[in-house]
This record gives C-alpha cells, sequence and structure tokens, in this order.
C-alpha cells in the first residue's frame, strides 16, 4: 500500500475510536512540537531498528480517537525542513535512517505523519548525546513503547548481520568462480577505481563519460562521428562509469548542514541556527554550487532528480567553507552589536 493509504487505514475508526491502537510499527502523539524533535528522532531509531513504522500527530489517547492538529502544529510540522532533520540523524546516529513526512487530510482535520524505514544496516546506535538520547544507547521499538533494546533482540539482530555478510560473501565467491579469478576486476567506491591483477586503474571523469559511447565486446559503432572509447589489447566486459566520487565531492564540500550552522555559530555566538536556515533559504544556496551541492544516497536517486527535478525526501546539502563565509557575511550585516540569539528549534 502507499503511505496515504497506510494512514486512511491507521486512522479508521472502529466507532468513535481508532480501530488500530499503538504497536511495534505505530506510534501516537496529540500535537506536534518543534521542541520535542529528539525525542521524535529517538523514536525514529527505534522504528529503524526494528521494522520500521509511523509516527502520527493529531491522536489523542485518552480516548483513542483522531482530533487533528491544531493551526500552531500544523503551522510547524509544515515547515520543517527535511535537510534539517537528515543533518540531525546522520550527526546524531552511526547508520542512515531512511524517511519520508506528509500531512493527510479526513473529515476536515489534519494529521503530520513520518514514515520510518527499516534500517539497512543494523544496530543504529546513538554516538552522541543529545538529551533524551544518550551516546551508546540503541533504541528499539516494541509493543506500544521505544525503550533501550533488550539482549534478545539485539542477539537477533547481530545474528541477522552476520547472516547477511555470510550471504554476501557466499554470492561473491559464487559468482567469481563462475567468471574465474583472471577475469575478475573491483570497483573500489572509496577511491573510484577499477583494479585488478589483470585489469588496468581506471578512472573516467564525468565530464568526459558524456562524450564517450562506450563499446562493449568488440563492437564499434561511430554513427554520427560520435566519440567512442577504444580498448586496445585484450577486450574484456566494460564493468561501469566512474562519476566524481564521494570522496572527492566531500573534499569540495566538506560540511555538513549542522557542521555549518555550527561554524557560522562559532564566530557569530548570538546567531540562532533560524537566522542560518533562513539565509541558506533566502539567497537559495542550497542550489548554488558555488556555496553547495546535494549529497545523493545513489546514482538512481542523482538521475531521478536531473530527469524530474523532484528531490528525493531526505537527500541532505553539503556545503564548503565559502557558503561559512557568505553567510557569516550577511549576518554580520544585519547584525551592529550581538543580540540573544532566536532559540533552537
Amino acid at each position: 500500500m502507499t503511505i496515504r493509504e497506510d494512514i486512511r487505514e491507521i486512522l479508521r475508526s472502529n466507532g468513535e475510536t481508532l480501530y488500530h491502537q499503538e504497536d511495534e510499527k505505530l506510534e501516537v502523539k496529540e500535537q506536534f512540537n518543534l521542541a520535542g524533535l529528539a525525542d521524535y528522532l529517538k523514536d525514529f531509531a527505534a522504528f529503524a531498528n526494528n521494522q520500521g513504522g509511523y509516527l502520527v500527530f493529531g491522536v489523542t489517547d485518552s480516548p483513542w480517537m483522531f482530533q487533528g492538529l491544531n493551526p500552531k502544529s500544523i503551522e510547524q510540522f509544515k515547515k520543517i525542513d527535511p535537510e534539517k532533520i537528515t543533518g540531525y540523524l546522520l550527526d546524531i546516529f552511526s547508520s542512515e535512517i531512511r524517511w519520508a513526512q506528509t500531512d493527510f487530510e479526513m473529515d476536515g482535520k489534519i494529521c503530520g505523519v513520518f514514515k520510518i524505514e527499516e534500517a539497512l544496516t543494523k544496530p543504529v546506535i546513538a554516538k552522541k548525546n543529545e538529551t533524551p538520547i544518550k551516546e551508546g544507547e540503541i533504541y528499539y521499538r516494541y509493543a506500544g513503547r521505544t525503550q533501550k533494546i533488550q539482549s534478545a533482540e539485539l542477539e537477533a539482530i547481530i545474528q541477522q548481520r552476520i547472516q547477511k555478510n555470510n550471504e554476501q560473501w557466499r554470492n561473491l565467491m559464487s559468482k567469481i568462480a563462475e567468471i574465474g579469478p583472471q577475469n575478475v576486476a573491483l570497483l573500489n567506491t572509496e577511491k573510484w577505481v577499477i583494479e585488478g591483477d589483470n585489469a588496468p586503474i581506471l578512472t573516467i571523469d564525468e565530464k568526459l563519460t558524456k562524450k564517450l559511447q562506450l563499446i562493449k565486446d568488440g563492437h564499434l559503432s561511430t554513427e554520427g562521428g560520435s566519440t567512442v572509447l577504444k580498448v586496445v589489447g585484450d577486450v574484456v566486459p566494460i564493468l561501469g562509469v566512474i562519476q566524481e566520487g564521494t570522496e572527492n565531492l566531500l573534499a569540495k564540500y566538506h560540511l555538513s548542514a549542522r557542521e555549518l550552522a555550527n561554524e557560522v555559530k562559532r564566530q557569530l555566538p548570538w546567531i540562532g541556527e533560524n537566522k542560518v536556515w533562513k539565509t541558506i533559504q533566502d539567497n537559495r544556496m542550497k542550489v548554488n554550487p558555488e556555496y553547495s551541492v546535494y549529497n545523493f544516497r545513489n546514482k538512481k536517486q542523482e538521475d531521478q532528480y536531473k530527469a524530474s527535478g523532484a528531490l528525493p525526501s531526505g537527500t541532505p546539502s553539503i556545503y564548503n567553507q565559502k557558503a561559512v563565509d557568505f553567510i557569516v557575511g550577511i549576518l554580520k550585516s544585519q547584525e551592529s552589536s550581538p543580540q540573544a540569539g532566536e532559540p533552537d528549534p
């Protein structure tokens, strides 16, 4: 089912009260408040460490019914910056947490919804203190509650991870045996090179790949005077095209949104984070490669964004030092003397 179909089922009533109650895949809150963000992120981690689930705002638990969000909660929920939430999650937890956000109207009332996916890499561990989150703790979603993981569930996660790792190795070794070790080359996604005992190390610049027509199995086509890459000597299967690697991207844009804000506040201690986010928004810095680029999770996401212009939910931006200098310059011109900063969201 789609997210909206899931929400409609969650809000299905059994008379005046809702049919579904909180369980290992559902947590509800009466209203949404940015001040409680850390509590919500704790639930994010708990759902991710189990099977995923929904965090729904606008439901009361006494009685158990859908009453909707008040205007203030709706306003706060709708102005959430997905990049900011993703930045917090990356900053606080050890593994990626995939999530989506939407609001839903039914019977003239609006609820806010976070959908959290099961983590690809478990366990998700807190790597810093952020009240009520504590460094080193692992949170897990049990029936109707979020708490520190118990030994049985942690042992199950560890065994699943070992089993998955062993299965990946078995599949890899099976493919190598089928192809023959002498015909295998590996794509190193940290260095972004292709390596193998009998293959040269090959790096292709992203700009060059747009001009090339790559050939495979010895078939060469030069229709229309297209530029081609011709392999001289032993022809081996082409493993893929290498874009500018994450390592190179992070070398140019080495600051997450949170690190950017911290650096600005280090230079201007009286400035609240809200002013940093507003400066980024007002000056459209997220879409200006002079200061920032989107850090897509994979090539497929990037290709979809280029084709449709729709940014996948939760895609963070990363920034360079020039962005810090620009924001500091803007804020200095607005602030003639130190003032009390806005409260952190």
